[in-house]
């Protein structure tokens, strides 16, 4: 399966930790996110990365050239950062079929390969996995209204009032449909081509979405109190496995 990893970002709230280098190079645990990135998906069986490049691209395609771990490596460049919904954009030239989408700056220990399993025994257009969170922060974030079944039936990106505290967390996948809505978006208040709004019209069209809940736990790491989160998780003793 392939993979298409948004990398393109600037990272301003990460600063200083992005004044020499692109968001996704930032280290944790002495390691760079995108490698983090990376060895989940190779871990799940991922088989071609698409990377999505934009501020200071250079260091990225220099530091890992055209594979990592044998995994093959193309690059896609984002000119200008206008929405995670344009960014996913930018890869549709290279996806042959059903793919990953995974957030560059995100770090996750948890049960991604049951989302590719989901999407793969239902067929559905898209599978996303999601969390709870406190009620209060509900409204930073992309927030799921579900259905019964576990199907996603409205995406809200940070609603005032959100109705429900699920949310997205920045591992999905899509069929190709996902690429019409992309081109079918219009741009949001902010003036970005939002990936909820393209969700939204999967959704209304009839295509079947599913939410798995996270087993695990992901630092979304935005600012620098965030990479200190997660290098406090990552040495953290690891749960055993129950037989």
């Amino acid at each position: 399966m392939q993979a298409v990893v948004l990398a393109a970002g600037k990272g301003t709230r990460l600063r200083p930790l992005t004044e020499d280098k692109p968001k996704v190079l930032v280290e944790v645990d002495g390691k760079p996110l995108l490698e983090d990135v990376f060895d989940n998906l190779l871990e799940i069986g991922v088989t071609e990365l698409i990377v999505v490049v934009g501020y200071q691209k250079e260091q990225i395609i220099e530091r890992y050239g055209d594979e990592y771990d044998g995994v093959p490596i193309t690059y896609t460049h984002q000119r200008e950062q206008l929405g995670l919904a344009h960014a996913i954009l930018q890869a549709e030239p290279y996806v042959d079929d059903d793919f990953v989408l995974m957030l560059g700056d995100n770090v996750f220990r948890g049960n991604l390969g049951d989302v590719i399993n989901r999407q793969r025994e239902d067929r559905a257009d898209a599978a996303f996995l999601v969390e709870e969170v406190p009620w209060e922060e509900a409204s930073r974030y992309g927030v799921l209204d579900t259905n019964e079944y576990g199907e996603i039936v409205e995406v809200m990106e940070k609603p005032d009032d959100p109705p429900s505290n699920l949310v997205m967390t920045g591992f999905y996948t899509f069929t190709p449909a996902i690429f019409h809505a992309c081109h079918l978006v219009q741009p949001s208040d902010r003036g970005e081509y939002e990936l909820p709004d393209a969700i939204d019209l999967l959704i209304q069209s009839g295509r079947t979405i599913d939410a798995i809940r996270m087993d695990g736990w992901r630092i979304d790491v935005g600012y620098p109190e965030d990479r200190d989160r997660a290098e406090e998780r990552l040495a953290e003793p690891a749960e055993p496995v129950s037989d």
